[in-house]
């Protein structure tokens, strides 16, 4: 696999995660290290796993690095070394870091340096101060380098010694400063991810204004006028605005497709087409799938066969895990003649390119990311009034009774619809000096001072069909450059 598949970094939640550490744990524990008697399993389960949290590095679905931290006493050094106790400095809130591995292939990358990085702002997170570990003597230089010191006799066995080592959070930022993130070394922060996004300061004045009750004239008016913006951004005739993330609005959208007849289609070449599919079995709907790897475009005439006797049609416009831009007009030219509903994911998309969403049966759209405001309010879009049966829904994911009740049928936050409508009223501008300038990505990741490299061949590219405009559109799409990417230091 190549060294250039994007690295991401997390805790450890799900079963494969931890199979995979496990089989990652017995090839450096027991084959490369004999720290452990090997088994036909191949697979090593840590004695503490059931406490331990684990930080991973991932590339694709392969395990690449991993770190464990544990703070429950008796360490394992309790058990290597006696009167621990006494050769740390009181007053201090200790952890134990264990399991630290990294792929040989990718032990002169990035990757330590991000698991070591992570590790120590979970552990900070959780108010500890003092690490301890079990430096292998092979890489006693490199801890150091870290700041970690030394401590008590070596432990272990022949080909497995280890040295004890304490690292102070103190010592860690004073010997790591580089790896410090932006924010915290003072450095100007560029967010090129789809969300959170940089908050406008205008927008963010929004959140120190008091808060109005839902229930009063003047959040209504609020409410009226943010609904007018969106229709003016979109098309849309109506939208319908709930407190929650984007899962909300595609959970309601789900809920209203669980109440007409017939039988529906949905689209998955990534991560959220595929949620679209888990909401749909979550709900029981009655469906089939068309699936792509992820990242490669749908072909319409395959589509187009699909679609026969279908009612409805659910898919991801942007396609946030992989950057590719569903042709949502294409899409509905192909439902059109056949009666086909067209519902879509436009979270990633709203505010970025072009989306209208004129005819479109249901669409869903969030705050944050390209609207440029805080996360927190989920957007529903629809052709139609929502269904009187509504009430058969749970009354959260009603639309019928938002409808009845003005918009509002329960607590709602000013100060969100208001940073909303802030960000909406200089959506316009904003996005004409992102189209306008070409030049401005570049700018900004020249002051972040990453070195850009080609993409190597065979890599994932961002799809070009955003350069396409539709001129119907309140919105104009932007060009991009899809052949550069980015290692950042």
């Amino acid at each position: 696999m190549s060294l250039f598949q994007p690295l991401v970094y997390k805790v450890a939640t799900e079963p494969h995660e931890f199979e995979l550490i496990h089989e990652l744990n017995h090839r450096t524990f027991v084959e490369e290290i004999p720290q452990h008697r090997g088994n036909t399993g191949r697979r090593l389960v840590d004695r503490f796993h059931a406490e331990n949290t684990y930080v991973v590095c991932m590339a694709a679905s392969e395990l690449v690095g991993m770190v464990a931290v544990r703070g429950q006493r008796p360490f394992s050094l309790d058990h290597k070394l006696a009167e621990l106790d006494g050769y740390l400095p009181r007053g201090r809130r200790a952890c134990e870091i264990r399991l630290l591995a990294v792929e040989p292939r990718y032990r002169k990358t990035s990757v330590f340096a991000g698991l070591v990085l992570r590790l120590v702002q979970l552990a900070r997170a959780r108010g500890f101060d003092l690490a301890l570990i079990s430096g292998t003597v092979r890489q006693l230089k490199l801890y150091r380098h870290l700041g970690f010191e030394p401590f008590g006799p070596r432990v272990g066995t022949p080909g497995a010694e280890y040295q004890p080592m304490m690292l102070t959070l103190e010592r860690f930022e004073e010997c790591v400063r580089p790896l410090l993130s932006a924010q915290e070394s003072g450095s100007p922060v560029f967010s090129f991810l789809p969300g959170p996004v940089s908050i406008a300061p205008e927008i963010q004045d929004t959140l120190r204004e008091a808060p109005i009750s839902h229930r009063g004239e003047p959040f209504r008016r609020l409410m009226g006028e943010v609904r007018r913006q969106l229709a003016a951004l979109t098309g849309a005739r109506h939208v319908s605005l709930l407190l929650g993330s984007g899962t909300l609005a595609n959970d309601v959208v789900a809920g209203q497709l669980s109440l007409q007849p017939g039988k529906g289609l949905i689209l998955a070449n990534g991560e959220f087409g595929e949620r679209l599919i888990d909401h749909a079995r979550r709900w029981r709907l009655d469906f089939d799938v068309h699936q792509r790897p992820w990242g490669q475009p749908f072909e319409p005439a395959a589509i187009e066969r699909e679609l026969e006797g279908k009612a409805w049609l659910w898919f991801v416009h942007c396609e946030t895990s992989t950057g590719m831009l569903n042709d949502l007009q294409s899409l509905r030219r192909l439902c059109a003649p056949l009666g086909v509903d067209v519902c879509v994911d436009a979270i990633s998309s709203l505010g970025t390119v072009t989306c209208d969403l004129r005819d479109i049966a249901f669409a869903t759209g969030v705050s944050g990311k390209g609207l440029g405001a805080y996360p927190g309010i989920a957007m529903v879009f629809h052709r139609e009034p929502p269904s009187a049966r509504g009430n058969r829904l749970p009354r959260y994911l009603d639309l019928a009774l938002y409808a009845r009740e003005g918009g509002c049928p329960f607590t709602h936050s000013s100060n969100l619809l208001a940073a909303l409508s802030r960000a909406l009223d200089g959506l316009a501008s904003r996005y004409a000096t992102l189209s306008g300038s070409p030049c401005r990505l570049a700018t900004q990741r020249r002051a972040c001072s990453p070195s850009p490299c080609r993409a190597p061949p065979g890599a994932p590219r961002w799809r070009s069909s955003l350069r396409r405009r539709d001129t119907r559109s309140p919105m104009p799409a932007p060009t991009w450059r899809n052949e550069t990417g980015y290692r950042w230091p």
